[in-house]
């Protein structure tokens, strides 16, 4: 669809009742631009049209049709578009949960797993991820388990290994975690980083520093994104968006609608709105 302007940007983010730890998200961007920010899940997203351009601490990858981009949990990470007529794609958010419990039954991988690769060019299995939300579409469960789990065995045989625990052993790593749970803790009212570097015997500095290479990005963006986590799990309740920018920091509505649908793609009444279904037709992919 192309507008006065050029191509019209739609998207929809929703969860189908029958597969509760799986959102889906298909949607055209143009001028969106994700900021830096990361996933409790995994990320499996599949571009139809265009070119999606997606910065990872490895470099920037960029996907265009038939590849398929996957992300580990808690890996920082910013998508824009790479071509002037931005992109179009289908994306699948599975929890940590639904991957480790496929690998365990499908693969000889055990404990935590991941992906060795960010991009990949695979036809096959971006197919697939589109053919996950047809069937959730169309409300038909048995077909979108399935097909579920014959993409995700699929990338996890070819690309997938244990993740490795993220080390905490040194004073920098330690003082990074110590600082996340005084501002998870102290979400509406978070002190200013030299109150917070003082409180745990460092220097601004070293602080800043070290919560960037433990979690990726600085303090105040990773505040950001964990504001629209719990903002996004107050959603899910049922609790207004009014009331949730209010319980976790955001100065009213209008700023957590604005970081809302920066990071999850979607305005917060959107995406209640679509809580509250079960399914529903969708734009058409080529559309």
């Amino acid at each position: 669809m192309t507008g006065a302007t050029g191509p019209v940007e739609w998207a929809r983010h929703w969860q189908y009742a029958e597969l509760p730890d799986l959102d889906l998200l298909r949607a055209r961007y143009v001028r969106h631009t994700f900021p830096r920010h990361s996933h409790e899940g995994y990320v499996f997203g599949a571009v139809t049209q265009g070119v999606e351009d997606v910065e990872l601490p490895g470099g920037t990858v960029h996907a265009g049709p038939g590849s398929v981009v996957m992300i580990n949990p808690e890996v920082t990470h910013t998508a824009r578009a790479g071509v002037p007529e931005g992109w179009v794609y289908a994306t699948l958010y599975p929890s940590s949960r639904v991957i480790n419990d496929i690998a365990a039954d499908t693969t000889n991988l055990r404990g935590t797993v991941g992906f060795t690769e960010t991009s990949v060019a695979d036809p096959c299995a971006a197919r697939l991820i589109g053919e996950v939300h047809r069937a959730a579409e169309e409300g038909n469960a048995l077909a979108a388990d399935s097909v579920l789990r014959v993409m995700v065995t699929r990338l996890l045989t070819r690309h997938g290994s244990a993740l490795s625990a993220r080390p905490v052993g040194a004073a920098g790593a330690r003082d990074a975690a110590r600082a996340r749970a005084v501002l998870e803790s102290r979400m509406t009212a978070p002190p200013t980083l030299e109150a917070l570097a003082t409180e745990l015997g460092t220097s601004p500095f070293a602080l800043l520093r070290a919560f960037k290479k433990q979690y990726g990005m600085p303090p105040h963006t990773w505040l950001t994104d964990a504001r629209v986590r719990r903002a996004r799990r107050m959603l899910d309740s049922g609790i207004a968006p009014a009331a949730a920018a209010a319980a976790v920091g955001f100065t009213d509505q209008p700023h957590l609608n604005r970081h809302f649908t920066r990071i999850v793609g979607v305005p917060p009444g959107a995406y209640q709105r679509e809580r509250a279904r079960t399914y529903k037709t969708g734009p058409d992919l080529d559309r």
